[in-house]
């Protein structure tokens, strides 16, 4: 394939082209960091917003409802891509570069461990300001009730694997978005593998961090150590599917990358 600025780039590329990004992830000076954390939770948070109006009224359970949903939380993670932030989830794909040593262990955590942060602040800053503005007291609210009350249900191990499962595909939805060369090939990247983890049920841990607090102000009959232990599994789920169920898989795949 010539690289004639407009066929996408291929997978070997790709992985150097992930590489070099993370590098640059870690290099982030912290004010930066926040900042694009802090943006990256609200952008999700919107996209979960989309969500709840998208299923006002349906049957969350089942049928094309769900698929619509999904299509319509994609908002999220394009607003992440091609906007540009920092999301937690995503940057699971900084293993490639870690792995490597072009990241250290160190820069590698405090990426996450800010990003993780910034994520939950943005995103349950987000679902206090549509509390304020009166959005949450209709049907809006009641589907996030029913979302944070499904899951705070979970049991650690459905919560685990759903986390796991669902960034496997956000973190192929990056992946796929650094083969693109536009705008629109990014959007189109992100849309499916997006719109799929949510519609199977999936566990997104940045998304959870909005409709907790969206929920709660609902009425949902939550409590905050159900809260804790959603996040806390699924968030290690989102690591296991994202740094080992892509990240690692690609690394093996097609050896250091220098980009």
């Amino acid at each position: 394939m010539s690289d004639d600025g407009h066929d996408a780039y291929k997978p070997a590329q790709i992985a150097a082209l992930i590489e070099s990004a993370g590098v640059a992830k870690a290099a982030l000076p912290l004010p930066r960091m926040v900042t694009l954390a802090l943006l990256a939770g609200a952008f999700i948070g919107f996209g979960a917003a989309f969500w709840c109006v998208a299923m006002a009224g349906s049957d969350p359970g089942f049928g094309p409802a769900r698929v619509l949903g999904g299509a319509v939380f994609a908002l999220g993670l394009i607003l992440v891509v091609v906007g540009g932030a920092e999301l937690f989830t995503g940057n699971a794909l900084m293993v490639m570069a870690a792995v490597d040593g072009r990241v250290s262990l160190a820069a590698l955590l405090r990426n996450w461990a800010v990003v993780y942060c910034g994520n939950f602040v943005g995103a349950a800053g987000l679902a206090l300001v549509f509390g304020l503005s009166g959005l949450l007291d209709g049907a809006m609210g009641e589907t996030a009730a029913r979302a944070a009350a499904a899951k705070a249900g979970l049991d650690p191990v459905e919560a685990f694997l759903r986390g796991a499962l669902c960034n496997a595909l956000v973190c192929l939805a990056v992946w796929l978005s650094f083969a693109a060369r536009s705008a629109t090939d990014k959007i189109l990247a992100v849309l499916w593998p997006v719109a799929g983890f949510v519609a199977m049920g999936l566990e997104h841990s940045v998304a959870n961090m909005f409709l907790f607090p969206a929920g709660l102000w609902a009425g949902a009959e939550v409590t905050a150590a159900q809260v804790a232990g959603n996040l806390l599994w699924v968030s290690l789920g989102n690591v296991a599917g994202g740094a080992g169920g892509v990240a690692l898989a690609y690394r093996y795949a097609f050896g250091a990358m220098r980009g």
